[in-house]
């Protein structure tokens, strides 16, 4: 059997929301990520798991928690270290910085990972995982990381799932999880 990654972004935070770099802050889920993070769980039901895992920030966990149930969690499925670009708003953000993550290339923030310093940590991760079917929640860079090794680069919105197979690097499915429209938490 190969390895079928199954990869979740947290839902909404406050800093997802604002277009603030949060990276390694450890910032909650809004209300509208509850909700998002709730929308996930249809789409997981009836599916088995070899395993269920997370990063160790809260947003990540809470949506594993409200998705699926307890994760195992791991500091390698982390977004990526900022640095001291962490808390800034995307819009007073130097071009090149700005520029290197919209690219997804170079990016080097002072203090903080480079891109191929977060690729070396989550595929050490990987490279640790039993074949079969595997629930990931993570963040926006680790899975646009992911996906375009598969062939597809893009920055997925919160909720967002995405299943590649890992060995043949191919996505095989995307699904936006966005709010129930009567959810009493949409404003």
């Amino acid at each position: 059997m190969s390895l079928e990654l199954w990869l979740v972004r947290h839902g909404e935070t406050a800093a997802s929301r604002d277009g603030v770099l949060a990276g390694w802050a450890d910032v909650p889920l809004t209300e509208k990520g509850i909700e998002q993070a709730r929308a996930v769980r249809p789409i997981l039901d009836g599916h088995a798991f070899a395993g269920v895992w997370s990063s160790d920030l809260t947003r990540a966990v809470t949506t594993a928690r409200l998705a699926q149930g307890e994760p195992h969690t791991d500091a390698r499925l982390r977004e990526i270290n900022f640095g001291t670009l962490e808390g800034r708003a995307w819009a007073t953000l130097d071009d090149v910085y700005t520029r290197a993550l919209a690219e997804f290339s170079g990016f080097n923030p002072p203090g903080g990972e480079t891109l191929d310093q977060v690729r070396v940590r989550v595929e050490q991760f990987l490279a640790q995982l039993p074949t079969g079917r595997q629930l990931l929640f993570s963040h926006g860079g680790v899975i646009r990381l992911l996906t375009r090794q598969a062939g597809h680069d893009e920055f997925v919105p919160t909720g967002t799932m995405v299943v590649l197979d890992w060995p043949g690097k191919r996505l095989i499915e995307r699904h936006e999880c966005p709010v129930p429209a009567a959810s009493p938490f949409v404003k």
